[in-house]
């Protein structure tokens, strides 16, 4: 299966930007939905943005109109652009791999419901202050 590393993360002021990168080896990108993740302890990992093999995308309405989610296939890369980031954004994020297509993750995303990708990266730590 496919393996993810992400990278990009840091600290960084209110109102600023970040591109978090994901490599993936083992595989190409193409067979899964690509997602981003983010989670701060004690509570849920929640989906922020996902990208299916088409390039359609899909985000959780806290990050709607600030991230895009971009991919450059024949690198076997996603990116995370966040911009104009606010202190609630302060999390680990996370890439993630899925075998199904990216259209039950977005509904649930979309509404708020939870939904568990196959595999996962080590994660990248964001903090916005």
């Amino acid at each position: 299966h496919v393996q993810l590393v992400e990278s990009g993360g840091g600290s960084v002021q209110v109102g600023g930007s970040l591109r978090l990168s994901c490599v993936a080896s083992g595989d190409t990108i193409g067979r899964y939905c690509m997602g981003w993740f983010r989670q701060i302890p004690d509570k849920e990992r929640e989906g922020v943005a996902g990208i299916d093999s088409d390039g359609s995308t899909s985000y959780a309405d806290s990050v709607k109109g600030r991230f895009t989610v971009s991919h450059a296939e024949a690198e076997d890369t996603v990116y995370l652009q966040m911009s104009n980031l606010k202190p609630e954004d302060t999390a680990m994020y996370y890439c993630a791999a899925d075998f199904s297509d990216c259209a039950v993750f977005s509904d649930r995303m979309v509404n708020g419901l939870a939904y568990g990708f196959d595999i996962y990266g080590q994660g990248t730590q964001v903090t916005v202050s």
